[in-house]
């Protein structure tokens, strides 16, 4: 990201000196901006909006904080043939900008070197005599300078920016453009941008054939960039680091070493955590008949149409159709009924380990949606409501813990809306991660309690200690394989994985620097004496001893498949008694003793280990927005945030929400409907209703129905 002093050393050279320069809180908002400089920094505040159209390209429009931005007048006002602008992702804005979310502003085109963004100009801002304040590529900071020194930054990093009429645009008058009554001149050749951001959410579609692609990549690397092409990229980086391999039934998978060692990481992690509040693990059938699995139409109507079913045996068909476990509840209940008679019966606490089908009709996406996938389910049964609800919240700790501990990954844990709720259950409750690079949150893990309503439908029932009949509490509660895929998602850049260290296969190679005139063999042994006092040290690491591969290709080799730590030995290093220390996470370099090594590389893990979530959790809370009204709410979804709302919690305000927010969306991006084969929505949802929120005021409105608020509410588009 450009520093503060990046930019004024460009304005000094052309002799510029803000009048004013005032530190403030981070204003991720207009609003927090004109508050933060009240009186203290002069001059008119500018908002920039970044904009794209898939012909017209790439537009930062720089306009008055109190102007009004129309979408569908920009084709005339700019003079453009597009007709579908929406505004551009985080992600495309910092590849070609250079600043993050909530910092840009029009001095940041002193980064953007190949004209990929054309610049759009209030005209009243560079009006005569006009002061404008503004961030100098950071929210931190407001600087004030004239409108003529605005025009002559810009222009002497080769933009010639348009100058439009938002005001008479706003008032209906067509002709808004600076370049002439028919409106704005055509972009330059050279200033469209390049096709790239996230994935389109409309129709599931993604980014155009080659966009985001990097230039004379090799083939054996990432060809292409996160921001420029998120399935691209994800899909190259799970396949090239040979965590996955495509199988020739859709939506089916092999995991691979590198990654199911990771799921076994959680595996050993999570099953030691509920060992410890008793529960203990088993095994039940995959095969569940058709009998069973309609026992609860309520709960196995979600399911339904993910259903797979086995109809033949060799060449005949079956007496009847067995169906392949979606979940287990159907299957497990009944043996509950078999075993629980008592009070003493209980609690019954048990997980297992294994897979389970649900045929995805939409998209599937390795680890994030399959038809096939990996997970524990734990069922329990209890005498209390009050002994189940502690169970479920203790099962979200532990989930919390497999994210925020081991993958480095931030969760916003909660509860789960009536309308979002497991179904057949008393209510859910969940951690919620987010993917920056995409804008959009993805369920992590599930604790349900399901009260009583299974037990009524199995007709399981106990004695209890005072010889009355009773149903017992039931919850369920389960994580999966889609673990993996958030991880990489949050963590990967453009070379490839980025694994955090508690997780990673292997958490260190060596890697030989071999020399015309050195004793490779005394070369190999010091690197195997500097493995073993790492292993003893509690490191998995590795000797990259294959002579048939050059250290650069090595190096890169490594980095794709995300070890955290690489180790060089060359000549000097062995005269010197050391080793240099690379981290995949942050590139760093260290020359270490190998008297310490040991030592230093286990602080090191330590200190990567919580700096990756630290970083992330930082990325994410900047993506977390408030909104009062429903067009904040609406502005700041469209900048990929997750927003927080007061919220009366009625479930027909939730559809609402779903069904304007899907056709708001779809009206500015010119589409008339979404394939519903689409793995994602342009369609908003409810997260959860986060365990950690602000006070909420009494009386403060609902920001959709207008009724008073009885919860903040967490909303996003989501996988």
């Amino acid at each position: 990201m450009t520093s503060v002093e990046a930019v004024t050393s460009a304005l000094e050279k052309l002799g510029i000196k803000p009048s004013a320069m005032v530190e403030h809180d981070a204003a991720m908002t207009v609003e927090a901006g004109l508050q933060a400089i009240e009186g203290k920094c002069p001059g008119v505040f500018v908002k920039n909006l970044v904009v794209r159209d898939k012909k017209a390209g790439l537009f930062l429009l720089s306009v008055r904080h109190d102007a009004k931005v129309d979408m569908k007048a920009l084709p005339q006002l700019l003079g453009v043939s597009g007709g579908n602008f929406r505004m551009a992702d985080s992600a495309l804005m910092t590849e070609k900008l250079g600043v993050a979310q909530g910092s840009v502003t029009p001095l940041a085109v002193m980064n953007d070197t190949e004209g990929a963004v054309r610049l759009v100009l209030d005209k009243t801002l560079v009006a005569d005599g006009a002061t404008v304040a503004l961030h100098p590529c950071t929210n931190t900071r407001t600087c004030s300078i004239s409108g003529a020194e605005l025009l002559a930054f810009v222009n002497s990093h080769g933009h010639e920016p348009l100058l439009a009429d938002f005001a008479a645009a706003a008032a209906g008058n067509g002709n808004g453009g600076g370049g002439g009554g028919g409106g704005a001149a055509k972009p330059k050749e050279g200033g469209k941008a390049k096709e790239g951001g996230k994935a389109k959410a409309a129709g599931g579609g993604g980014p155009t054939k080659g966009a985001g692609k990097k230039e004379n990549a090799s083939e054996k690397g990432i060809e292409y960039t996160k921001a420029g092409n998120l399935p691209k990229w994800y899909e190259q980086v799970i396949v090239k680091s040979e965590m996955i391999e495509f199988y020739d039934i859709s939506g089916c998978y092999i995991l691979r070493p590198w990654s199911f060692s990771i799921w076994e990481a959680i595996k050993d992690f999570l099953d030691a955590k509920i060992k410890t509040v008793g529960v203990t693990n088993c095994y039940f059938p995959m095969f569940v008949s058709e009998a069973k699995l309609q026992a609860e139409k309520d709960h196995i109507e979600d399911f339904a149409p993910e259903v797979a079913w086995v109809t033949k045996s060799g060449d005949g068909d079956l007496n009847e159709p067995i169906a392949i476990r979606p979940t287990s509840e159907t299957i497990m209940y009944p043996a509950f009924r078999s075993w629980i008679h008592s009070h003493r019966d209980l609690p019954i606490k048990l997980n297992q380990w294994c897979n389970v089908v649900r045929w995805e009709f939409k998209h599937p996406t390795p680890f994030l949606r399959t038809r096939e996938f990996l997970w524990q389910e734990g069922h329990t049964a209890h005498a209390t409501k009050e002994e189940a609800d502690v169970e479920v919240l203790q099962i979200l700790e532990f989930y919390a813990a497999v994210y925020e501990e081991l993958l480095a990954v931030p969760v916003i844990k909660g509860r789960k809306t009536e309308k979002e709720k497991f179904a057949g259950g008393d209510y859910t409750t969940t951690v919620e991660a987010f993917i920056p690079a995409a804008g959009r949150a993805i369920q992590g893990a599930t604790s349900h309690g399901l009260g009583q309503n299974f037990g009524k439908m199995f007709r399981i029932e106990f004695e209890g200690a005072d010889g009355k009949k009773a149903i017992p509490w039931q919850n369920s509660w389960g994580l999966t394989t889609r673990t993996l895929g958030v991880m990489v998602m949050v963590h990967g850049d453009d070379k490839g994985l980025v694994l955090p260290p508690r997780v990673a296969p292997l958490q260190a190679v060596i890697v030989p620097i071999t020399m015309k005139d050195v004793d490779e063999g005394a070369q190999l042994k010091t690197c195997g004496e500097i493995a073993a006092a790492l292993r003893e040290a509690g490191v998995r690491v590795h000797v990259d001893d294959r002579s048939n591969y050059n250290p650069g290709w090595k190096y890169s080799y490594w980095e794709l498949k995300g070890v955290p730590l690489r180790l060089e030995l060359g000549p000097k290093d062995m005269a010197k008694q050391q080793i240099r220390v690379v981290r995949r996470d942050t590139n760093d370099k260290e020359d270490v003793p190998l008297s310490i090594l040991p030592q230093k590389a286990a602080l090191l893990l330590v200190q990567m280990q919580h700096e990756m979530l630290a970083r992330a959790r930082q990325t994410r809370d900047s993506y977390v927005a408030q909104a009062l009204t429903w067009e904040d709410f609406m502005a700041k979804i469209g900048a990929g945030n997750l927003v927080l709302t007061p919220y009366c919690n009625e479930k027909e305000f939730e559809e609402l929400v779903k069904k304007r927010s899907k056709e708001e969306a779809l009206a500015a991006a010119g589409e008339e409907a979404e394939d519903d084969r689409a793995a994602i929505s342009l369609a908003v949802k409810t997260l959860c209703i986060p365990y950690e929120a602000p006070p909420l005021p009494d009386g403060t409105p609902c920001f959709i129905s207008g009724k008073p608020a009885v919860c903040w509410t967490l909303w996003g588009r989501s996988y």
